[in-house]
C-alpha cells in the first residue's frame, strides 16, 4: 500500500471522508469481478490505503506491513480497500495497543493467517467452484451462474471454516497447556517424518499435467487422512513430498508403515520411503524446523524403495516403550523365558534392524535403523 502521505480526504479530527467507489466502466474492470468482490467482502470499495490507515487510526508504515504480511499487493493510490479492510486495522493495531500483541507478533498473526488463507482460496477457486459453475444448460455462460453458486455457498463456507478453525485451536491449545514448561512450548521433543515418492521426477516428464494433479491429489489425500487417523498432524504437503508429526514415536511409526502399506497396494502410486526422527523441533507459525528436521529429510532420501528409516532416538524411544524389541535375539530370550514360566510372551508392534553407519552432511555420522512391523509369529513382517 504505497501512497503519498500528503493523500487527501481527511477533515481536522484526522477522520477521512471516502469519496464514492469507482464505476467499473471507469476503471476498466469487469463488472462481475467488482460484483463477486462486493459479494464476497460485503462492502463496496471506498477508500485509498492512506485514507484506509487515517481511519483506522495507524500509520502507513503500520498499514502497508500488515497489509503485505497478509500477501496483498501494494495498489498505489487506488480506492480499492473497504470498511472490512479497516475494521481489520483496527483490530490488529488495537491488540496491540493493548498490550495482548507486540507489533512483530501482530504482523506474524496477519502473515500466518494470510498464508493459510491464501491457500485455501486458491483451492477452493481451483478444484470447487470450477466445477460447480460448469454452465448447467446449453447457451448459458459461466458468468450467468458464478454469482448465485457465490452466493449460496458463502455464508455455508464461511460458518465450515470457522468451526474448524476453532477445532483446530482447541486442539492446538490443548497440546501448549500439556507442555511441561515455557521452553516446551516452542522447542518441544517430537517425532518428525517426511514420506516422499519415489521417481517422482520422473513421472514429470511422461504423465499428462492432468494425470500428474490426480496422482499428486490422492497422495496427498491419502496421506492426510492417515497421519490425521492415526493423531499425528500434517504439517505440510509438497507435492511429491508430506511432511507430519506426532508427539509419540510410536505413533509416528505406525503412520509411516500405514503409508508405505498403502501405497504398495495402489497400483497407480509409485514407491514410498519414508525417513523419520525424534528430537527437540522448533516450532514456528505451523511450521518446524531444527536439526531433526533436517536428519528425517536426510533419511527419507537414503532409504529403501517401500521402506522406512528411524534415527537412533527414535529406535531407542520405541525400544523404551516396548514397542519394539532391541533385537530379535533378545525377543526369543524373553519369549524363552515367559514360556517357561507359563506367561504369554511381550508383545511388539515393530522390529527394528540396524543399518550401516554412514556420514550425513551437515549431520556428521548417522545410524539409520530399518523400520518394519512384526507379524503375529514374532518375526519381521
Amino acid at each position: 500500500m504505497s501512497v503519498d502521505d500528503t493523500g487527501s480526504g481527511a477533515d481536522g479530527d484526522g477522520r477521512v471522508d471516502p469519496e464514492p467507489a469507482p464505476d467499473s466502466a471507469d476503471s476498466g474492470e469487469d463488472p462481475l469481478a467488482l460484483r463477486l468482490e462486493g459479494l464476497i467482502l460485503g462492502a463496496e470499495r471506498r477508500y485509498t490505503p492512506f485514507q484506509a490507515a487515517r481511519s483506522a487510526g495507524v500509520s502507513m508504515e503500520l498499514a502497508s506491513r500488515f497489509w503485505r504480511a497478509m500477501g496483498f499487493a501494494d495498489i498505489g493510490q487506488a480506492r480499492a480497500l473497504t470498511e472490512a479492510d479497516v475494521l481489520a486495522l483496527r483490530r490488529l493495531a488495537g491488540l496491540v495497543e493493548a498490550g495482548l500483541l507486540s507489533e512483530a507478533m501482530a504482523v506474524q498473526v496477519a502473515r500466518s493467517t494470510g498464508q493459510t488463507t491464501a491457500r485455501l482460496a486458491e483451492w477452493q477457486i481451483d478444484s470447487f467452484l470450477e466445477g460447480l459453475t460448469e454452465p448447467p444448460e446449453p447457451g448459458m455462460t459461466r458468468t450467468e451462474v458464478t454469482y448465485p453458486i457465490v452466493e449460496l455457498l458463502l455464508p455455508e463456507l464461511q460458518e465450515f471454516l470457522v468451526y474448524v478453525w476453532r477445532r483446530q485451536l482447541a486442539a492446538s491449545a490443548g497440546r501448549v497447556v500439556q507442555a511441561a514448561d515455557d521452553e516446551e512450548m516452542v522447542d518441544r521433543r517430537l517425532a518428525v517424518g517426511f514420506a516422499d515418492l519415489v521417481g517422482f521426477t520422473r513421472l514429470t516428464r511422461r504423465m499428462e499435467e492432468e494425470e500428474l494433479g490426480e496422482l499428486v491429489e490422492a497422495f496427498e489425500t491419502t496421506a492426510a487422512d492417515l497421519v490425521a487417523a492415526r493423531g499425528g498432524r500434517l504439517i505440510k504437503t509438497l507435492g511429491d513430498e508430506v511432511l507430519y508429526a506426532a508427539d509419540d514415536p510410536g505413533t509416528a511409526a505406525e503412520i509411516a508403515l500405514l503409508l508405505v502399506e498403502t501405497m504398495a497396494n495402489d497400483e497407480t502410486m509409485p514407491e514410498l520411503r519414508v525417513g523419520i526422527a525424534f528430537g527437540t523441533v522448533t516450532t514456528r507459525m505451523g511450521d518446524v524446523f531444527g536439526s531433526t528436521v533436517n536428519l528425517a529429510s536426510r533419511l527419507t532420501s537414503i532409504a529403501p524403495r517401500d521402506a522406512v528409516l528411524v534415527d537412533a532416538a527414535l529406535a531407542e524411544e520405541l525400544i523404551r516403550t516396548r514397542d519394539a524389541p532391541a533385537s530379535e535375539a533378545v525377543a526369543a530370550e524373553e519369549a524363552a523365558a515367559a514360556e517357561k514360566a507359563g506367561e504369554d510372551p511381550p508383545s511388539y508392534r515393530f522390529a527394528l534392524q540396524p543399518m550401516w553407519q554412514r556420514p550425513v552432511r551437515g549431520l556428521g555420522v548417522v545410524e539409520p535403523w530399518l523400520l518394519t512391523r512384526r507379524s503375529d509369529d514374532g518375526g519381521e513382517g
